[in-house]
């Protein structure tokens, strides 16, 4: 059985799907950069360690509907992810070995990531998540566990070097990759004077007045945010004599 190890990295972009970004599942907001360390088990099955840096933000002031951008509220972040994934080759691929110079794949795995997410308030870049904008009794966790799934294509363009192309999102276990998840609270539920003032920005668009009512929704009130990176690889796969005896 053929086993070999391939390194790669990645360069690419990432995106979001959450409380400012509702229905648009493809849209890309930021950059993204990766390497990972492969076992190729045989031509179909590895699996990959991946690490991912990568950035997402989304704005209110972008949206096609007056009721959201009178909201108003904004946000940028950086993910750094770590995750476990198994992959499947469609058809058997052992570079610089085997017969097939291509071939589409899928993956799932397993991973965390730690977010941070931020606005801009006038000159200054604030950090939200000590904020509590929402009224949590405490912060909320500056880490969540993701699930990983994902589809791509890659070709062996020479010897045992690999390009590859992928899309794959990320499932999260939190609601608060936006800072974004709930209602709005009254000042006094509110940590501070600047947990209410970055709570609700619609007064910045209208003439000072709130337009977020205590109780009234904030949020998309789903219960998980969701990112994705989009992205291109280049892999180099160590491929030993047994290999080449067994892929022909």
């Amino acid at each position: 059985m053929a086993q070999t190890w391939e390194i790669g990295g990645a360069l690419g972009g990432s995106g979001y799907i959450g409380d400012l970004n509702t229905n648009n599942p493809v849209k890309l907001s930021g950059g993204s950069a990766g390497i990972f360390l492969k076992r190729n088990f045989n031509g179909y099955i590895s699996a990959k360690l991946n690490y991912t840096y990568g950035k997402i933000s989304a704005a209110d002031s972008n949206s096609n509907s007056q009721q959201i951008r009178d909201r108003n509220l904004s946000f940028h972040t950086p993910l750094k992810e770590l995750g476990l994934l198994g992959e499947f080759n469609f058809i058997k691929f052992i570079p610089d070995a085997g017969r097939n110079k291509y071939t589409p794949y899928v993956y799932a795995g397993i991973g965390i990531t730690a977010f941070a997410p931020r606005t801009v308030y006038g000159n200054a870049i604030i950090s939200l998540r000590n904020l509590r904008t929402e009224g949590q009794p405490k912060p909320y966790s500056n880490s969540t566990l993701v699930i990983p799934y994902g589809a791509g294509f890659k070709y062996n363009f020479g010897g045992k070097w690999t390009v590859a192309a992928d899309l794959g999102y990320r499932y999260s276990r939190t609601d608060y990759l936006d800072d974004v998840s709930g209602i709005y609270h009254t000042q006094a539920e509110l940590p501070n004077y600047m947990s209410y003032v970055l709570s609700d920005r619609s007064g910045e668009r209208n003439n000072g007045v709130n337009i977020g009512s205590p109780g009234s929704q904030r949020g998309d009130l789903k219960p998980h945010d969701t990112y994705m990176f989009f992205g291109f690889t280049l892999s180099y796969t160590f491929v030993t004599q047994k290999c080449y005896f067994e892929g022909r």
